[in-house]
């Protein structure tokens, strides 16, 4: 399945989301532990694959939480703090496939405030482990992600919680964005390189989505600091799961039917957020989805490098990319895409991988070793 995007345009609202990321990125700063975390280089692994260069930016050690998610929920936080003065002791509260429950349950705790977490019945439990570790009430939901979501809302509406989550929908916007500015920082930190102040470094950007507004905030990122100058992006999505895609064909946010669940667990979601589609649906040049196997065979490329390449350990979720990329270059059916977006061996490459072994069972298995530092 894929989508191609003939005139990309620049997406709505970016100056105040920029204006929002200042803040974010000031804030980040301030965080206890906080600090850049590593680009690395693949020169080997691209060679492979087809590419001139790749780069990826690697999330897992950001806050010791195994993931990328702590930018976006601690400044959601620190700005709901902000804008309610005097409002006392709170519980926040959110749906989660693992790694973003964990993140607001690190955040509420940083901040001083308890938190309550629901998350699918199916989850690692690994996942659900490390979430508790942080101090947080954790609530076993039976019918998965979307409905999690439905119960968070539900929860908090009849409790007086707060709702921390990353999807937003109608009436639901003003936490969304925070979390996409806060997101602005996993850029930020690539500023000055690869992240020249005229034009990238790099050609192609690979992002992958699950509700949408991570990519959305990268995406809104590189038109602000370049305009028409910035490189080619494109978004990957599991095939069992593509809600994005599906609502930038429809033009709106629908709800989809995913009766598989993905091995990318923190993509599995069925309904993409309303802003982020917003933001995405006419910015990037092209849309697609792979299978899992793709996703796992990225994962078994970066824990077994090649010549001078570094062991990279990567999530089912964080090697999307990655495998976004080998797809491109490996499956037929998504030769129109790898046209489109110009690639061949020349192309330089950037990915983000958004997570470590935050399954380290089915890590494992995969990899055929257990995960190691």
């Amino acid at each position: 399945m894929h989508h191609l995007v003939e005139s990309p345009a620049a997406p709505p609202g970016i100056d105040r989301l920029a204006a929002l990321s200042d803040q974010a990125y000031r804030f980040h700063q301030s965080l206890p532990g906080y600090q850049p975390t590593p680009l690395h280089h693949l020169p080997s692994l691209a060679h492979s694959i087809g590419i001139g260069d790749l780069h990826l930016k690697d999330e897992s050690p950001r806050f010791g939480l195994n993931a990328f998610k702590g930018l976006g929920a601690s400044f959601a936080i620190h700005k709901w703090i902000e804008t309610h003065p005097g409002a006392g002791r709170v519980t926040f509260t959110t749906a989660t496939d693992g790694n973003h429950g964990r993140s607001v349950a690190w955040a509420a705790r940083q901040a001083g405030h308890p938190a309550k977490i629901f998350i699918p019945s199916h989850a690692a439990a690994a996942r659900v482990a490390a979430i508790r570790a942080e101090g947080a009430e954790v609530v076993l939901v039976e019918e998965g992600y979307d409905a999690a979501v439905a119960l968070a809302h539900q929860t908090a509406e009849r409790e007086g919680l707060v709702v921390i989550q990353d999807g937003a929908r109608p009436g639901y916007t003003d936490v969304p964005d925070w979390i996409t500015a806060g997101y602005w920082t996993h850029a930020r930190e690539l500023e000055p390189a690869p992240h020249a102040a005229d034009r990238a470094d790099v050609d192609l950007v690979v992002l992958h989505a699950g509700v949408g507004t991570w990519p959305a905030a990268i995406v809104a990122y590189y038109w602000n600091r370049y305009g028409t100058r910035r490189p080619r992006i494109a978004i990957v999505e599991p095939t069992r799961a593509p809600s994005v895609i599906s609502g930038v064909l429809a033009g709106s946010a629908v709800q989809i039917e995913t009766p598989l669940r993905t091995v990318m667990a923190g993509l599995d979601c069925a309904q993409a957020s309303t802003t982020a589609l917003e933001i995405l649906s006419n910015s990037v040049d092209a849309f697609f989805t792979i299978d899992d196997a793709w996703a796992l065979e990225a994962m078994r490329r970066l824990a077994t490098p090649v010549g001078h390449d570094p062991m990279v350990i990567a999530g089912e979720s964080g090697a999307a990319s990655l495998g976004g990329v080998m797809a491109l270059l490996g499956h037929g059916d998504l030769a129109p895409v790898r046209e489109h977006l110009g690639v061949d061996e020349e192309t330089r490459v950037l990915v983000w991988s958004t997570e470590g072994a935050t399954d380290p069972v089915h890590w494992e298995q995969v990899v055929g070793r257990p995960p190691v530092a």
